[in-house]
């Protein structure tokens, strides 16, 4: 089983959203939060079996003609990577932020119906079951680059809100356990495909 892993957002070009909140006694960039967890995925993964490929990149998808927003980005996107790559599995980590009340975890996939949508519940379970979060459930987005550039079941998890206080003690306290759960949702969702 080859699994791509995509934490999200990009150290140099964009890190994504950040908790400025001094109750945490840390500064909270996702595109941080989202390595350590991918790194951890990652291990935990390769000790179950899987090959895993793990790219942090806000390069996510071929640019459409015209547009120049990424020309100084060289190599491929993440998706062309995870697709040439031949991966079964993609799994892109993010924090997600709104307004600084929003609780949660939610994982978001193309299409429930899908061979995503089962990946997604999978995983949305096995962190609902490991971690206190708001269950926000799984949710259609076809919209997103990496749900819609991909050719293999995607989800793209949004572990905790970066931007509520709690759920930043989470993200420092418990990340580990939160990767340990995507690497369960993973295996879990293996082993009812193949």
């Amino acid at each position: 089983m080859k699994v791509f892993i995509n934490p999200g957002h990009d150290i140099k070009y964009d890190s994504g959203a950040v908790h400025y909140d001094t109750n945490v006694n840390v500064d909270l960039r996702e595109c941080d939060v989202a390595l350590k967890i991918g790194t951890a995925v990652q291990k935990y993964l390769e000790v179950a079996g899987c090959e895993c490929y793990l790219m942090q990149s806000d390069n996510l998808a071929p640019t459409p003609a015209g547009r120049s927003d990424y020309n100084d980005r060289q190599g491929m996107t993440v998706t062309e990577t995870a697709n040439e790559w031949g991966a079964d599995v993609f799994v892109s980590i993010h924090c997600n932020a709104a307004n600084g009340n929003a609780r949660g975890t939610e994982t978001e996939c193309y299409i429930q119906t899908g061979n995503g949508g089962s990946l997604a519940r999978f995983i949305q379970s096995q962190i609902i079951d490991s971690i206190d979060t708001v269950d926000r459930g799984v949710k259609e987005r076809p919209g997103l680059l990496v749900l819609r550039y991909t050719d293999m079941p995607a989800v793209l998890v949004e572990t905790a809100f970066i931007d509520n206080d709690d759920d930043a003690l989470l993200l420092v306290q418990h990340w580990d356990d939160i990767a340990r759960a995507i690497a369960r949702g993973v295996t879990d969702y293996v082993q009812s495909v193949f």
